[in-house]
């Protein structure tokens, strides 16, 4: 499922006495689809230590989608544009010319460069282990929320889709009999055509069984009844199943599967083009359902 949170804190630098100067602590989280979980982190090298509490935290909450997890921590104005000691700048100049002197066509240091090494250099060591979980919770939160949204969304239009489901099927029920009648009348008018002999002549009673049994045997063949019972069958365990909530997708999958099943049954069992309209529309509507019951946790 699809979903978006932010959050972001003060937090002071290591040494500060003030809270919430110095530093910012962010983190963004991004859902889309995916019918399994995926993981991925893009974290601040300071942060990267942290990924295992953080993979456990989005795994205790999240069952699916591709999640992508970015962390990062940046300075105030002041302290982004606060002037090194000379000793940094000198040690990085130093740094600087062994590195050339071994690899002479290296690009120089740029300023922006100097004063991210000088930075690095100078700041000490921050905690963030009590700091970016609390924060994580609090996005995580916010995307669970978000992605409980679209799934009333999603439950809503699945529950449309049922209800056409089951209006064709009320559609194919009747149309059986009728197909079955039609069909026994025509297997007799072919077997009065092939056993005559002359205009007026009577059928052999032999022959009316055959004719009687080949039109019994197409009715078994067109009987569609059981896949109309299971097809229904389906509807109900997947209506119950969005009634219930909770981690849902994959018995929805399953059943998606199943309707499918029931409906290519229902197809190649036609003997009517009306039967074939009913099965397309039902593969239609029940397509539609997969791709979103896909996203469903």
């Amino acid at each position: 499922m699809t979903g978006y949170a932010s959050a972001q804190r003060g937090v002071a630098a290591a040494g500060d006495d003030k809270d919430g100067q110095g530093r910012r602590l962010g983190l963004e989280i991004r859902s889309v689809n995916s019918r399994f979980l995926d993981l991925a982190f893009r974290l601040s090298d300071e942060l990267r230590a942290h990924e295992p509490a953080l993979r456990a935290l989005l795994t205790a909450q999240l069952k699916r989608g591709k999640v992508e997890v970015r962390a990062f921590v940046d300075a105030d104005g002041a302290t982004a544009l606060a002037e090194p000691a000379p000793r940094l700048l000198q040690r990085v100049s130093a740094v600087q010319d062994a590195v050339r002197s071994w690899l002479p066509d290296a690009a120089p240091l740029s300023v922006a460069d100097a004063l991210r090494l000088c930075a690095n250099a100078s700041a000490p060591a921050q905690d963030w282990s009590e700091s970016l979980p609390a924060l994580a919770r609090q996005a995580l939160d916010d995307l669970v929320a978000a992605r409980a949204r679209e799934g009333e969304r999603l439950a809503a239009m699945l529950h449309d889709r049922l209800g056409q489901l089951r209006a064709l099927a009320q559609q194919a029920g009747p149309l059986v009999p009728q197909l079955v009648e039609q069909q026994r009348q025509r297997f007799m008018e072919r077997w009065r055509e092939a056993m005559q002999l002359a205009e007026g002549a009577a059928v052999p009673e032999a022959a009316q069984d055959r004719a009687l049994t080949e039109a019994t045997a197409f009715a078994i063949r067109i009987d569609v009844a059981e896949e109309i019972t299971r097809l229904q069958a389906h509807l109900d365990e997947i209506e119950r199943l969005l009634k219930k909530g909770g981690e849902i997708g994959k018995r929805l999958d399953f059943l998606i599967q199943e309707l499918h099943r029931e409906a290519n049954t229902l197809g190649s069992k036609s003997a009517a083009m009306e039967l074939t309209r009913i099965s397309v529309d039902m593969k239609v509507l029940i397509e539609q359902m997969r791709e979103q019951v896909q996203n469903i946790e």
